[in-house]
C-alpha cells in the first residue's frame, strides 16, 4: 500500500523533543485517524478503549489495558465508532534508546523495535499482558511528562527501557524468539564492536578505510558487513556520532559554530550545517538560540554565547 501522511517531529519550547506524549479522547462517532507514519516508535495504551489500530493493512482491535508498539516509519491508523475511548500515546525517537556509543551487543536487544515491519509480536492484550507492571510503567511515564520535574527525560528514558525489556521478556518466556530480527554471531558483533569503539575514540579524524583496517577486513567487505548489521552505512553512523558531539559543544561551549565542525572532523562548516539540518530539522545556530531560550523559561538560565 502507499504510504500515509508524513508526520513531522515534535517541538517542545522550540527544540525538537525525542519524546510526545498524548492523551487521548475521542468526542466524535465514526473518528478515522488517517494512514500517517513518522521517525517515532510509537506506543499505545488503552485505558476506557473500543476501537481498531491498523498496522501496514493488519487489523488489530484495541480495548482497555491493550498495548501496541508500532515501530519507527510503519504505516498505520486507528478507527473508533463510538464516543467516549480514551487512550495513551508515547511516541519515542528511536536515538532515545539507541545511541551512538552503546554496545552492539545491548543494541541487538533493541533492534526489533527499530526495523520497520519487525516480524516480532508487538500487540498485547490486557490478558496476555496481567500483572500491573505495564500499567505502572505507563502511568509514571506519563505523569513525568506532564510534571516536567528536574531530570523527567532521563526518567522517561528510563521507563521506555523497562516497557521494552518487559516486551522482550514477555517474547523469551513465549518462545517468540526476541531478537529473530538481529542474530548474528559473536564473532560477526565482535567485528562491529570494534569499529563503533574506533568511532568513538578518533571521530574527529576516523574514516570507513582505517576502521577496515582496525577490522582486519578489507574495504569492501567491512563496508557491507557494517551495513548489513547496523542497518545503515559507516558514513551515517559516524556523521551521525559526530553531530551528537557537535549538540554537546554547542550547549556547554562558547565556541562557534565553525570551530565546533572542525573540531568533531566535519571538513567544512557548510557540511556540517548542512548534515546538522538533515539530522535536526534545524540549523546548528538555531539549535543554540532555541536552547538558550528554552533555559530562560525553565528559570536555569545560564550564559551560552553565540556565534
Amino acid at each position: 500500500m502507499e504510504k500515509g501522511i508524513y508526520e513531522p517531529k515534535y517541538r517542545r519550547n522550540g527544540i525538537e523533543s525525542p519524546v510526545h506524549c498524548i492523551l487521548m479522547n475521542i468526542n466524535t462517532p465514526f473518528l478515522d485517524i488517517v494512514y500517517h507514519y513518522h521517525e517515532y516508535i510509537e506506543i499505545l495504551y488503552g485505558l476506557n478503549t473500543d476501537g481498531y489500530v491498523y498496522i501496514n493493512d493488519k487489523c488489530h482491535r484495541f480495548k482497555d489495558g491493550d498495548l501496541v508498539i508500532i515501530n519507527s516509519g510503519e504505516n498505520h491508523c486507528l478507527r473508533f465508532e463510538n464516543v467516549g475511548s480514551t487512550y495513551i500515546v508515547i511516541k519515542v525517537l528511536p536515538e532515545l534508546i539507541y545511541s551512538s556509543e552503546q554496545t552492539v551487543f545491548e543494541m541487538k536487544y533493541l533492534m526489533p523495535f527499530l526495523i520497520e515491519s519487525s516480524r516480532n509480536k508487538r500487540f498485547f492484550t490486557a490478558y496476555e499482558i496481567g500483572s500491573r507492571e505495564v500499567h505502572e510503567i505507563i502511568t509514571r511515564i506519563m505523569r513525568e511528562w506532564s510534571n516536567e520535574e528536574y531530570g523527567y527525560e532521563m526518567s522517561i528514558r528510563s521507563d521506555i527501557l523497562k516497557l521494552f525489556l518487559w516486551v522482550l521478556r514477555y517474547w523469551k518466556n513465549n518462545g517468540l524468539s526476541p531478537v529473530m530480527t538481529f542474530d548474528y554471531p559473536d564473532e560477526l558483533l565482535s567485528v562491529i564492536q570494534l569499529a563503533t569503539e574506533y568511532v568513538s575514540q578518533n571521530y574527529a579524524y576516523a574514516t570507513a578505510e582505517q576502521a577496515a583496517r582496525e577490522c582486519n577486513l578489507s574495504y569492501s567487505y567491512f563496508s557491507r558487513t557494517f551495513k548489513s548489521v547496523m542497518n545503515q552505512s559507516f558514513t551515517k553512523y559516524l556523521n551521525d556520532y559526530r553531530i551528537t558531539k557537535a549538540e554537546q559543544l554547542i550547549l556547554s561551549t562558547d565556541k562557534s559554530i565553525s570551530e565546533i565542525a572542525e573540531e568533531v572532523g566535519f571538513s567544512t562548516p557548510s557540511y556540517f550545517i548542512q548534515q546538522f539540518r538533515a539530522k535536526k530539522g534545524i540549523s546548528p545556530k538555531q539549535f543554540r538560540l532555541n536552547a538558550l531560550v528554552s533555559a530562560k523559561q525553565e528559570g536555569k538560565y545560564q550564559t551560552i554565547c553565540k556565534n
